[in-house]
Formats: structure tokens, C-alpha cells, sequence
């Protein structure tokens, strides 16, 4: 009898207790369709081409309910953070993003207004009561032009991913490594500066099912 994969040891189980504490799963197939992946690419590379890594129109909805008087058009804030570099000053940009210390023009009374993306008040809420969407999808696939990955787990608030899980089996002794060597060229972690935004999931580890 074959012994079981990391899917079924690791990965089902993450997505499972996820959802134990509140995390909406979202299926692949779901998942590509809602970043615009490209359904006749002959290849994983041709239908990522122009996906985004974020649940746009999540996203913008989220934007526009915490902040009315925001005005941009749709695509403009994914377009903003397309353009964030990729190495450390980058990764700060992305971090004051989700600190809610973005900022954006209302021209009504000709000044910047604080953006906010995340509500953290759901940390003193009952799930019912959430503002937030707190989403699960996996096999999240990223190709930034040259290089491609598939990332296990990631959990995204509002549509913004906040959190890889690289899911290895316990049982190898190399999966450390492993993992570490197959994230040293990953072009998901450079673009998205996720590894600074885990400070955000750990701001909503506490939150469970009363």
C-alpha cells in the first residue's frame, strides 16, 4: 500500500482546519477564473500570463466599502501594486499598505485620506459580525515571465494574499531544505513581499469560533 502524499498528510489538513476556524474555501478552478487566468492557454505559463495575484474585484469592493470617498477606477489599485519593486523597499510600500497607512486623493475637499484595505476591528468581533473576507485556495499557480511556481496553501484577506504554507511530509528529511531551496527563486514571494505581510495573519491568529 502506497504511504500517503503531503496533499493528503499536509495539505488537505491545513485546508481543512482552516475552515474549522472560519477561512472560506475557494477551489482552484475558482480561484484561476476569478484572477482572469486565460481558460485557452495551452500551457500553466499561457493561462497565468496576465493573471493577477489578487481577487480584483474582491478587492475593489472592500476598498470602496471602507472608504467612500474613494474614487479610483477599478484595476487602479492592483495596478499600483504591480508596480512596487521587488526587494526590501518594496516589501515596506506593500506592509504600509496593509497597516491601512496607504493614502489616496478626495478631491471634494482637496486632501489625502488614510486607505484602508483591512478591517482590524474583526479581532473584537463575532464571526457573524466579520467585515473582512477571510479566504483559503491551493495550487496557486504564479508565473512572472520568467520563472513559474505553484504555491500549496495561501490564505488572502479581501483578496490579497497574506500567507504561503509550502506544505511538506513530516516524514522527509530533506523537505526543509527542499522547501527553502524551492523558494530561493520563487517569483511569487518577490513579487507580492508576502514574507513582510505575515505580520498581518499573525494580528488575526486569535481569531476562532466563539
Amino acid at each position: 500500500m502506497p504511504a500517503p502524499g503531503e496533499h493528503k498528510t499536509v495539505q488537505a489538513r491545513i485546508l481543512e482546519y482552516a475552515q474549522e476556524i472560519g477561512w472560506t474555501f475557494v477551489p482552484r478552478d475558482e480561484a484561476e477564473r476569478r484572477r482572469g487566468f486565460d481558460p485557452a492557454g495551452a500551457t500553466p505559463e499561457e493561462r497565468a500570463r496576465n493573471a493577477s495575484l489578487f481577487f480584483d474585484d474582491l478587492l475593489f469592493s472592500k476598498v470602496q466599502a471602507f472608504n467612500p470617498q474613494y474614487r479610483e477606477a477599478e484595476g487602479a489599485l492592483v495596478g499600483a501594486f504591480r508596480r512596487l519593486h521587488t526587494y526590501i523597499y518594496g516589501n515596506r510600500d506593500f506592509l504600509t499598505y496593509l497597516r491601512n497607512q496607504g493614502k489616496y486623493f478626495w478631491p471634494e475637499e482637496s486632501r489625502e485620506l488614510d486607505l484602508t484595505f483591512i478591517d482590524y476591528g474583526d479581532l473584537a468581533r463575532p464571526p457573524r459580525a466579520w467585515r473582512n473576507a477571510y479566504e483559503v485556495t491551493e495550487e496557486f499557480y504564479v508565473h512572472n515571465g520568467r520563472h513559474g511556481t505553484r504555491e500549496d496553501v495561501v490564505f488572502l484577506i479581501n483578496g490579497i494574499p497574506v500567507l504561503v504554507v509550502e506544505c511538506k511530509n513530516a516524514s522527509k528529511d530533506e523537505a526543509i531544505a527542499k522547501s527553502a531551496d524551492e523558494q530561493s527563486d520563487d517569483p511569487f514571494l518577490s513579487r507580492v513581499a508576502l514574507l513582510e505581510s505575515l505580520r498581518v495573519v499573525r494580528a488575526f491568529e486569535t481569531l476562532r469560533h466563539p
